[in-house]
C-alpha cells in the first residue's frame, strides 16, 4: 500500500485542527502554516476531506473538524483522499500485471495483510494517532 503526499500532508493539518476548540473554524492558510505544508496544495486536500465529511468548510471562516478526533477514523480519511479502492485487488508494489495467475513475491501475503490493515485502519481513530 502506497501513501500519498497528500494524505500525509492532511493528517498533519488535521492534527493542527484537532488541537482547537470543536467549534473553531481556522482558516487553510493558518493551518498550512503550523502543519508546515504548502497552503496551496492543503486548500485542495481540505475541500476534499470536505467532501468526505471529515471536515466542515465555512465560506470566509476556514475549516473545523467534522466531529470530534475521536469519531473520525484513520479509515474514512484515507478513503476521502485515496479513494474506495486503496484495499481493493492492488498490488503491493503497484504492478498492473500482479494477478493470482502472475503474482508478485508478496502477492498471497499481502491479500492476506489486507483486511487486517483495513480493520485496523477502520476503528484507529484521528485522536489515536495525534501525538501527545
Amino acid at each position: 500500500m502506497y501513501l500519498s503526499r497528500e494524505t500525509r500532508y492532511a493528517l498533519e493539518a488535521l492534527m493542527v485542527l484537532a488541537e482547537r476548540p470543536a467549534d473553531a473554524f481556522v482558516d487553510s492558510r493558518e493551518i498550512a502554516a503550523e502543519a508546515d505544508v504548502p497552503a496551496p496544495f492543503l486548500a485542495k486536500i481540505l475541500r476534499e476531506l470536505a467532501r468526505g465529511g471529515v471536515v466542515n468548510s465555512k465560506r470566509g471562516h476556514g475549516f473545523a473538524l467534522a466531529r470530534p478526533a475521536n469519531a473520525i477514523t484513520l479509515g474514512e480519511i484515507l478513503q476521502a483522499l485515496e479513494g474506495p479502492g486503496l484495499f481493493d485487488n492492488r498490488c503491493i508494489f503497484w504492478r498492473e500485471e500482479c494477478s493470482v495467475e502472475e503474482p508478485c513475491v508478496l502477492h498471497f501475503r499481502w491479500k492476506d495483510l489486507k483486511p487486517e490493515i483495513e480493520s485496523h485502519m477502520s476503528r484507529l481513530t484521528l485522536a489515536e494517532i495525534r501525538p501527545t
